[in-house]
């Protein structure tokens, strides 16, 4: 019989040996290899789990939830409400620490492919691209018109992903101070629109 309280802290054991193990081997990382990360057997994935599509899919749920936690952590300190500041947060949240070293960025990266044939975890994708877009979307809806605030949040959005996607391939440290003010000089620019 299982130890009452374990569950979570197995679960979040075979989170981080998933991340360790696609940093090692990529999302071909087996089960086997994940276990014996996690210091655990074979069949607790199964029990926690179901499969390994199912821990595939609880670790990218912990990426997202790191994400999203690192955004509103942001938005809870700042004391500038304006739409400028809101959105430098929630572009500072995607380039976040948690976001941007080895292990996230190999599974943000086999994620997105696996995502093209795995409808959970496309319908994972879906969501995370929603909510930048949405949320990049509101902010810029306070200052701009809607039909150009929908493209200033497509354009932010998309340079957000580039950067990152950019980064991450470039087999190099991620440059989270360039990429921070890439990202903040297109966000002045589109909000310069509407001052001129």
């Amino acid at each position: 019989m299982p130890k009452v309280g374990m569950q979570p802290i197995r679960r979040s054991q075979l989170i981080h040996a998933t991340l360790e193990a696609v940093d090692q081997v990529g999302m071909d990382a087996s089960i086997a290899l994940i276990a014996r990360l996690a210091g655990v057997s074979n069949g607790i994935i199964s029990h926690y789990f179901q499969d390994k599509n199912g821990l595939l899919e609880a670790t990218m749920r912990h990426l997202m939830t790191a994400l999203s936690l690192s955004v509103r952590d942001r938005r809870l300190l700042l004391e500038d409400t304006s739409p400028r500041a809101q959105i430098r947060t929630i572009i500072e949240g995607n380039f976040d620490d948690s976001q941007v070293n080895g292990p996230a960025m190999k599974t943000w990266l086999a994620f997105w492919a696996s995502s093209m044939h795995q409808p959970s975890l496309r319908r994972l994708q879906r969501i995370n691209d929603h909510r930048l877009y949405s949320n990049i979307c509101c902010e810029f809806r306070r200052v701009l018109p809607i039909a150009e605030a929908r493209t200033a949040a497509r354009g932010l959005a998309a340079l957000i992903d580039g950067l990152w996607l950019r980064g991450a391939l470039s087999g190099e440290a991620f440059d989270t101070q360039q990429a921070l003010q890439i990202a903040f000089d297109y966000l002045d620019q589109q909000l310069a629109r509407q001052a001129g």
